[in-house]
């Protein structure tokens, strides 16, 4: 009972210190159950020990709790580890590492933004990359073009500079070559089923029929989507994965 006493009397001591004089039990309780966690078996009688020697120590002068600290001394604190990125894996068989942010201009950038942007630069930095900004503006109905100039001043006010700048908007043919690449090789298809239905069939585990379409009926589906022959929504152009 002494020795936990003397743990008490310690962090309440190292408490008051750092708050004036002035310990909190609360304070103190929780780092008496870190370090010794078996006593919150008996946390009723461990807070009248540690509410009364919190009391005694906000009664003692400095002068007073001086001595006590040299008398018993302070707990020994754990020095804390401050880690940096984690190096990236495997790097010997890239020959240069190349990152993107890309937001949507569609609003002022959020912390999460920042969080994303901030790893891409500093990965692409710290081995001597490529940071690439691009906007992923395909969508016109929430695009303000107020907000492209807005991320840029927010980026570079967080000292981040990109090497590359690109628009989606700008590389749609570019996106519908290699899509229709994909169809052509059988690897997407597309498809115009309810959205309903569709989701019913992946969630039982069902392809939808569009998937078994030849690669010759997914290429006329395709220049249909690229005519307008579709309602917006009206079909979409699918990956096949398992």
């Amino acid at each position: 009972m002494e020795e936990i006493k003397r743990t008490v009397l310690r962090w309440t001591l190292a408490n008051a210190t750092e708050h004036g004089g002035k310990a909190s039990s609360k304070a103190v309780m929780g780092k008496i159950l870190a370090e010794l966690p078996g006593w919150k078996s008996r946390i009723v009688e461990l807070s009248i020990l540690v509410d009364q020697i919190v009391d005694e120590v906000n009664r003692m002068s400095p002068e007073e709790q001086q001595f006590q600290i040299k008398k018993v001394g302070l707990p020994e604190r754990k020095s804390e580890e401050r880690r940096g990125l984690p190096d990236l894996p495997s790097l010997q068989e890239y020959k240069t590492i190349v990152t993107r942010f890309a937001p949507n201009p569609n609003g002022p950038l959020h912390i999460g933004h920042i969080r994303a942007a901030l790893l891409s630069h500093e990965y692409a930095r710290r081995y001597q990359g490529k940071f690439i900004l691009r906007f992923e503006d395909t969508n016109p109905e929430n695009a303000m073009l107020e907000m492209y100039e807005f991320i840029k001043r927010d980026l570079r006010w967080l000292g981040l500079n990109w090497d590359e700048e690109y628009y989606q908007s700008d590389r749609v043919e570019i996106y519908y070559h290699h899509a229709e690449q994909l169809i052509k090789s059988e690897k997407a298809y597309v498809c115009d089923c309810d959205v309903e239905i569709f989701r019913k069939l992946r969630d039982s585990g069902q392809p939808c029929p569009c998937r078994g379409l030849s690669a010759s009926e997914n290429l006329i589906r395709w220049q249909k989507m690229l005519a307008g022959g579709y309602t917006e929504g009206g079909a979409v152009v699918r990956i096949k994965t398992d």
